[in-house]
């Protein structure tokens, strides 16, 4: 019930705030939300979209190169596409770069592997930890276990680096408002 509760309070939030935001308002470092991305309208299930040759391809190790799969990989989750976004991000050269493990941990957590995605979370954070959309998608995390306490700390973390005026902490702390009320 509580788990209900959080995700409609974020689809109402995510809801509102997209009819009234641009696009690209969910974080920082590159990220926009997606589903509006080539690979999601135009390319056929586990295909991407190659910038240089303009189609659709099959995706393959080493002929992408990471922004690609990043922008192909982070597309994919947010458009649902959970199992496809974690085939495409898995095949990036660079294992370390932590937009591409914040994607891994999402697609992983979203699919109701939330164990799995916090350690993707993790490792992003270690390698980057002002990454604020990384916090806030492990705060996510933390409430979908019911650990209130490490959601709230993440918060605060996501605001003592870029205030409570950005959207992950506006994002969070809706989430945080409707698990509490729901708990």
């Amino acid at each position: 019930m509580r788990r209900r509760l959080v995700i409609a309070a974020t689809t109402v939030f995510l809801g509102v705030s997209f009819m009234s935001a641009p696009v690209f308002a969910m974080g920082g470092s590159g990220d926009s939300s997606g589903g509006s991305s080539k690979t999601v309208q135009k390319c056929k299930k586990n295909q991407v979209w190659d910038k240089q040759k303009k189609k659709c391809v099959d995706p393959k190790q080493g002929m992408l190169d990471d922004e690609s799969i990043f922008e192909a990989g982070r597309d994919l989750a947010y458009a649902g596409r959970y199992d496809e976004a974690i085939n495409v991000l898995t095949m990036a050269a660079n294992k370390e770069d932590p937009r591409i493990l914040n994607f891994l941990g999402y697609a992983h957590r979203k699919s109701g592997r939330v164990n799995v995605g916090l350690g993707y979370y993790q490792e992003a954070l270690r390698i980057d930890p002002n990454y604020t959309l990384v916090r806030e998608y492990l705060g996510e995390a933390y409430l979908q276990i019911g650990d209130m306490a490490k959601a709230k700390n993440q918060l605060a973390e996501i605001e003592k680096r870029k205030g409570k005026g950005c959207a992950e902490f506006r994002v969070l702390s809706v989430q945080i408002e409707a698990a509490s009320k729901a708990g």
